[in-house]
Order: C-alpha cells, then sequence, then structure tokens
C-alpha cells in the first residue's frame, strides 16, 4: 500500500503542476497515470505490484465506478434530457446499439471470438468517456449542442449498456440455469434502492424539521451516495444501478443539491478514476501487451476507428449537425473508465475466455485513452477563430483545403 500511495501522490502533484499546459496542448493527465502505472508495475520497474486478484483492486474499481455512475447520473437528471433529447436520442437510440453490433462482429470474425463472449466485449467497449476528450468538452467555442450531445451520451451509456455486461457475462459462465431470475431481483433492488433513498432524504430535508447550512450542502448528495452504497451491499442489490439511479433521482428532484455537490463530487470521481487508471496500469506489462496476437491488436484498431464512427455516421444522417460536428462526434467515443471496471470484472469472473477477454479490453483502452486524450485539443481548435489559433494549425487547415475552394463557416446553434 506504501508504495501505491506513493506513487499516486507524486503522479498526482505532478498532474495538478501540468494541469493548465494539459488544458492546451496534447498532455492527457490520463495517459500520465496510466503510463506511471505501467511503468510502476511489475512488468516494468516493480515499484508498485499488483495482481487482479488483489482486494484492492476490485475495491478501488468498484467503489470509482459507483462514484462515476452516480455523477454520471446528475448529469442526465429528466428536466435536462427533455430539454435537450433529439441529439443524445440519437447517439443513444441508435449509436449505441449499432456500435454494440459492429463491435461484435468485429469480435467475432477479426479476433475470433465466440458469439457470446464477443458481444460480452462490445457491451464491455460500448461507454464512452468525455475525461478522455476535456478539451473538447470544455471549450466555450465548440457548439454547446455537441458539448452537450457528448456528454449526455457519456453520462448516460455507462447505465444503459450495465444490463447488458450483467447478462451476457452470466451467459458465458455456461450454466444452465442463468438465475435470470436472480439477476433481475438484483437489478430491480438496485434500482429501488437508487431512486427510494435520495427521494426520501430530500423529502427529509424540505420538511420543517431539518435545515441543511450552507457549507454542509455538498455533502447531503455525498451522505445519499454512501447510503445507497451501503444499503446496496447489504442487500446484495446491483450496486451500479443503484448508483446511476440515485444520481439520476437527485438531479431531477433535487436541482440544487445536484448542483451544490458538482464541484465537490466532480473532484472525487476525478481523484477515484486517476487512483483506478494507476491501478490498471500496473496491472500491465510488455510481457501482458506481447501476449495479444496480431488479430487482437486488429480488433482494438478497428474497434476504434470503425465501430463508432459508422455506427455515429449512420445515426446523425441528416441530423443537422454539420459535418465537423458530426465527425467530432465519431471519433470522440473513447473508451473510459467503465469498460476498465467491467473488464476486470470478467477477468474476475473465472469464465473459460476471461483472460482473452481481458487482454483485448485492456489494449483497445490503452490505445484509446493514448488516442483519445492526444487529439482532442487538435480537434478542439478545429471551431476556434482563424485568428485565435496557433499558426502552425493555420497552416496545417490550409494544407487540407482544396485548391480554389473556399473555407465555409457556419454559424453556431443554441443547444437543442
Amino acid at each position: 500500500m506504501t508504495p501505491l500511495l506513493l506513487a499516486f501522490a507524486a503522479l498526482l502533484l505532478l498532474a495538478v503542476l501540468v494541469s493548465s499546459l494539459a488544458n492546451r496542448t496534447m498532455l492527457s493527465t490520463a495517459a500520465l497515470f496510466l503510463i506511471g502505472g505501467f511503468l510502476l508495475g511489475d512488468g516494468v520497474s516493480g515499484t508498485v505490484s499488483l495482481s487482479p486478484g488483489d482486494p484492492i483492486v476490485a475495491g478501488l474499481a468498484e467503489l470509482a465506478l459507483f462514484a462515476v455512475l452516480f455523477t454520471d447520473g446528475m448529469h442526465a437528471g429528466w428536466k435536462d434530457l427533455r430539454a435537450a433529447w433529439r441529439l443524445p436520442g440519437r447517439a443513444l437510440g441508435w449509436g449505441l446499439p449499432l456500435t454494440l453490433g459492429v463491435t461484435a462482429l468485429l469480435a467475432y470474425y477479426v479476433a475470433g471470438l465466440g458469439l457470446i463472449e464477443s458481444l460480452l466485449v462490445a457491451a464491455i467497449l460500448t461507454p464512452t468517456d468525455p475525461v478522455f476528450a476535456a478539451a473538447l468538452v470544455g471549450n466555450d467555442r465548440v457548439p454547446p449542442r455537441l458539448r452537450h450531445l457528448l456528454n449526455v451520451e457519456s453520462g448516460v451509456n455507462d447505465g444503459l449498456i450495465l444490463p447488458f455486461v450483467v447478462l451476457f457475462l452470466a451467459i458465458a459462465k455456461g450454466s444452465d440455469d442463468l438465475h435470470l431470475g436472480e439477476l433481475g431481483s438484483e437489478l430491480a433492488l438496485g434500482l429501488v434502492i437508487g431512486v427510494t433513498v435520495p427521494w426520501a432524504a430530500i423529502m427529509l430535508e424540505r420538511t420543517r424539521l431539518f435545515a441543511i447550512a450552507p457549507k454542509y450542502q455538498p455533502l447531503n448528495a455525498v451522505a445519499i451516495g454512501l447510503l445507497v452504497l451501503a444499503l446496496g451491499k447489504a442487500t446484495h442489490g446491483n450496486l451500479f444501478l443503484a448508483a446511476f439511479a440515485a444520481g439520476i433521482t437527485v438531479a431531477s428532484i433535487g436541482d440544487e443539491h445536484s448542483k451544490a455537490f458538482e464541484e465537490f463530487g466532480e473532484l472525487v470521481a476525478e481523484l477515484l478514476k486517476l487512483a483506478a487508471l494507476l491501478v490498471f496500469g500496473a496491472l500491465l506489462s510488455p510481457a501482458f501487451l506481447g501476449e495479444v496476437s496480431w488479430t487482437g491488436w486488429v480488433f482494438a484498431v478497428l474497434a476504434l476507428v470503425l465501430a463508432r464512427p459508422l455506427a455515429i455516421w449512420m445515426s446523425f444522417l441528416r441530423s443537422g449537425l454539420t459535418a465537423r460536428e458530426v465527425g467530432a462526434v465519431m471519433w470522440f467515443g473513447p473508451k473510459g473508465f467503465a469498460s476498465v471496471v467491467y473488464g476486470l470484472l470478467v477477468l474476475q469472473s473465472g469464465i473459460p475466455a476471461a483472460d482473452e477477454i481481458f487482454h483485448l479490453v485492456a489494449v483497445t483502452i490503452v490505445l484509446s485513452i493514448l488516442a483519445h486524450s492526444s487529439t482532442d485539443v487538435v480537434v478542439a481548435r478545429g471551431f476556434d477563430e482563424e485568428s485565435e489559433v496557433p499558426a502552425w494549425y493555420g497552416k496545417a487547415r490550409t494544407l487540407v483545403r482544396r485548391p480554389g475552394t473556399t473555407a465555409v463557416t457556419t454559424p453556431d446553434k443554441d443547444s437543442e
């Protein structure tokens, strides 16, 4: 624990010191922790010694995903979804199942997995994470509707894909009895806990018996989240669905609580994400990466450059978005933290293809983090005014235009 804590503290300090530079360049704090974990792990320096079966790996991954889903749910309140549902609805209603289908086909025909295992890999790799496209979603020059689309999609797809991961994993275990009743009960119980706990807490706060001091406002959502976590573990309800449902409930009926919690909650979730990425990186090694066959590497590349781009292109035909906006959505489907945790769940499940699946998931996530977190600044620059971009970027944009053509700018529209 001591070497791991020391490594995390040192990398966190370094990430803070270079955070401003990271927001303006290809440098990525997420990639910093991933690469740092890789270099400190057993495969390179041996400073941090971890194995997938260590309790800290599963515990940290579970806690981090709970926090991520809880905060993601707060970005997906019913009011927000009703106010701007059309574009995120295309990404989630059409893009998500199409991405899952194309990825499954690639896993089946390119990586050579079985049908159920291919569907499981596809479900694990379908969720996206905006943290690896921070320069894009955090750039005011990027059209609000595009930023809203990417944020809502990534905030909702983690929770939507969860039942499919659980179901495909249950089928992959090969049991004649899938225990669908037990599985359904876990999901239903998690949903009930996620809705009733925050609803009861917020209703109590609104009575005359209680009043929250301003400095304690952010802790209200923390207390709700911890209570949901504790009840979920005590009753064996699905923790991740409970977290996502609780975040949505708080955002829907307690808007002031979600706003008070937003900054604090994002910092907590970010800390847990970075710690989990450090641990994930430490599980990798040159030998681990060398165990992946050439077909596995081809699958990982195609999963990034073909599966989502094709699915999003089909989903956003005649959507009203500009070609530049559609291109940004097609590319920025980074495989995020949910995929890391779902991959670890499969590794610990003991299914026959667990090791092969984890290798495929791991290399895809690594390539995604490196590719997406280093190109978000470049793509975001494309939405800046010509006079505000660096000279090198303006020249590059001039070179890729066809001779004799004139750039046409489309005025940004308000968020839909």
